[in-house]
């Protein structure tokens, strides 16, 4: 009996495309770790230097605070600031830059925010410089007296120092940390100054002044001080800020739509290539149908496949 060969079968295995579900969890895994890049471009300037000054009954029941803020070098412009104020302040009552330690206080465009326990001011930066003003409530019903701020570590700082106007007619004067230094100024006012060093991001550092006093009077009164006269320029009274240029844009703006587009191409890229793969094996499969039966044509084949019909050249 011969031999009786039996066809030789071709199995061709083919591995399923992903779906995109799958593709796009690989993506978003993939955007998940480039995340902290962007993050990092959005962080928080430092600063060079920063002066929290604090003048408690100077020209009303309140404690004036001014924080001075200089950016560090190597901060590109313009560099936005968010700060944190006491919800008791009611926020800020003077923004203002300047394009030096001694120059021109300029108004300066911000947004203030309340939540819980804060007002958060938030403002572009356009020079290195700025000066933040706000009246913090002191109660002053008794003779001895307490006002504490505490800056809440918004932004690290490279070098920190404190000032304190000593309010006329107080005695007893205790201010924590402890200032050593020293001085008087032209209006005749004391102030307690010191250098605290670097603050990270984060670190609070509360300041608290204690004294007694039996005049009810703020410092200007007592002193016979001309507001206008007394101390550092008030940014209040400073001209306003020229318009913002539409080019001076915040420095995280650059790389978040950098970011944004790479995901909306990431995706669009992701959805090509799965129509792509899901489309190629289907248009293999099949070159055409049979004009006698109407099946299916192979790719390459010469005759049907169902009726045996020579298939045209011209096909």
């Amino acid at each position: 009996m011969a031999e009786q060969k039996l066809p030789k079968l071709t199995t061709r295995v083919r591995f399923p495309s992903p779906a995109p579900s799958t593709l796009l969890r690989r993506f978003l895994f993939l955007l998940a770790l480039l995340a902290p890049a962007f993050a990092w471009a959005q962080a928080a300037p430092r600063l060079a230097s920063l002066a929290v000054e604090i003048w408690p009954e100077y020209d009303r029941p309140a404690a004036l605070v001014i924080l001075r803020g200089v950016l560090a070098e190597g901060v590109k412009l313009p560099a936005a600031i968010s700060i944190r104020l006491p919800a008791a302040s009611e926020g800020a009552a003077a923004v203002a830059y300047s394009s030096s330690a001694d120059g021109n206080l300029l108004n300066l465009k911000n947004e203030q925010t309340k939540s819980g326990d804060y007002v958060t001011v938030k403002f572009d930066l356009p020079e290195r410089f700025f000066h933040v003003e706000f009246y913090a409530p002191v109660q002053t019903s008794e003779r001895a007296r307490s006002f504490t701020y505490t800056w809440p570590g918004d932004l690290a700082v490279d070098r920190a120092t404190v000032v304190v106007q000593e309010p006329a007619a107080a005695e007893g004067i205790v201010v924590e940390p402890n200032l050593a230094e020293k001085s008087t100024g032209g209006e005749g006012m004391t102030y307690r100054f010191g250098d605290l060093g670097a603050l990270p991001a984060g670190k609070a550092l509360p300041i608290t002044i204690k004294y007694t006093k039996a005049d009810a009077r703020p410092s200007v009164d007592i002193k016979g001080i001309r507001t206008a006269q007394a101390g550092p320029a008030s940014a209040a009274s400073a001209p306003a800020a020229p318009a913002a240029s539409g080019a001076n844009l915040p420095e995280w703006v650059v790389p978040a739509v950098a970011f944004a587009a790479l995901s909306i191409v990431g995706v669009l890229l992701v959805l090509f290539m799965w129509r792509r793969r899901v489309a190629a094996p289907a248009a293999a499969q099949t070159a055409g149908f049979c004009t006698k039966c109407g099946a299916a044509l192979a790719a390459g084949a010469n005759f049907c496949g169902k009726c045996g019909t020579k298939i045209a050249a011209a096909r």
